[in-house]
């Protein structure tokens, strides 16, 4: 089964990488974009056939080092 974890930083945390992808979107002539956000996307293959198991063991790996929960959030997504 296969985990999807993605990760993005709190609203109003500082993302200075969000903020040069906006920059050269609009150079490119892309004025239509607003607000940017970047974040992570981490694709795990696990070897468990329960879904509550899996999630629950991709969400765990995400709070002890996928994420950093102080300044991030994150969601698990199961496919297969």
């Amino acid at each position: 089964m296969k985990a999807i974890v993605t990760v993005m930083l709190k609203d109003g945390v500082l993302d200075p990488q969000g903020k040069a992808i906006g920059h050269a979107l609009h150079t490119l002539g892309f004025p239509q974009v607003g607000d940017v956000r970047a974040g992570k996307i981490i694709e795990l293959e696990l070897d468990e056939t329960d879904r509550a198991k899996a999630k629950a063991a991709a969400e765990e790996m995400a709070k002890k080092l996928l994420a950093n929960t102080v300044i991030e959030s994150f969601r698990v997504e199961l496919t297969g």
